[in-house]
């Protein structure tokens, strides 16, 4: 299955560990991902809030360049997801595409409107199928006490993420399950992780975060995973300073999804950058 791929800013930046996951994991899944090495970042939600003709325009771009390769975007991150069905939808008005064709024009692009968006998350379920994931399995991930966490872009708004998909938000639940692990449930799956205000209320932001660790552990987490690589840089990233705002050690570590995938799949610890996560995951290698 060959797709666009779209890797986002965090995983060639932030989250390195996140790109080389998804590169050794496509190769066994029967995906190719072509990666669309031209496209801008998305604007995340933010430069939509200042600029939207601006904003749909450089997502424009983008599913302009897939469009023309006559590929679906492949994306492994939540918030570009939600960010680029959201702008989607907008061009799908003719009269509002032409006027940001008119922005393209200039480097010979046009967006006629019909670009797929699909996340790796929702590839597993509806392309890969379950059935053919776990027969893919080499280390099946038996005794693992996995939390989901959702966050907010991949399941809001349901009429953009999960119309067609009413299910999309037990996708991680099914593929935990899969892989041979327990899918741990706790209240926080599928709420913010807090990364949204850490610059405009860091102590909220950071309670946020620290709730959410600490209910997964508390319901018996080993491990918490997620398909979204800014919530992984709130959740690892900031948990030690979370366990000081909430006054309790957590010490949860934190997977992005093509991790959990490899593990299972059979690669290391040390091919999928475990090891470069600030919550220390010596345990959980272990079991």
């Amino acid at each position: 299955m060959k797709t666009a791929f779209y890797p986002g800013c965090v995983a060639k930046g932030g989250a390195p560990e996140l790109y080389r996951s998804v590169r050794l994991v496509s190769e066994p899944l029967g995906i190719t991902p072509v990666e669309l090495m031209d496209a801008a970042c998305t604007g995340a939600g933010v430069l939509t809030e200042r600029n939207p003709l601006l904003a749909d325009a450089i997502n424009a771009r983008t599913f302009a360049m897939a469009e023309r390769s006559g590929l679906p975007i492949m994306t492994i991150c939540s918030t570009c997801t939600g960010t680029m069905l959201e702008c989607n939808l907008r061009l799908q008005d003719p009269a509002y595409r032409g006027r940001v064709n008119e922005l393209l024009a200039p480097e010979g692009l046009e967006y006629r409107g019909t670009t797929e968006i699909r996340h790796l998350l929702w590839i597993l379920v509806e392309e890969i199928g379950l059935e053919r994931l776990g027969a893919l399995v080499r280390r099946p991930l038996q005794g693992l006490r996995v939390a989901p966490f959702y966050g907010c872009y991949i399941v809001r708004p349901s009429n953009r993420v999960s119309a067609d998909h009413p299910d999309r938000d037990h996708y991680l639940e099914a593929v935990i399950a899969c892989l041979g692990a327990t899918a741990v449930e706790y209240e926080g799956a599928r709420k913010c992780c807090g990364f949204p205000i850490t610059t405009m209320n860091r102590t909220n932001a950071l309670r946020m975060t620290g709730k959410h660790v600490a209910e997964a552990k508390d319901q018996g987490a080993d491990v918490m995973v997620t398909p979204c690589p800014l919530c992984h840089l709130e959740l690892d990233g900031q948990q030690s300073e979370a366990s000081g705002v909430l006054g309790r050690p957590l010490g949860l570590p934190v997977l992005h999804l093509p991790q959990l995938l490899g593990l299972a799949l059979g690669f290391s610890a040390e091919q999928l950058g475990l090891r470069s996560h600030l919550v220390h995951v010596g345990d959980l290698v272990g079991k």
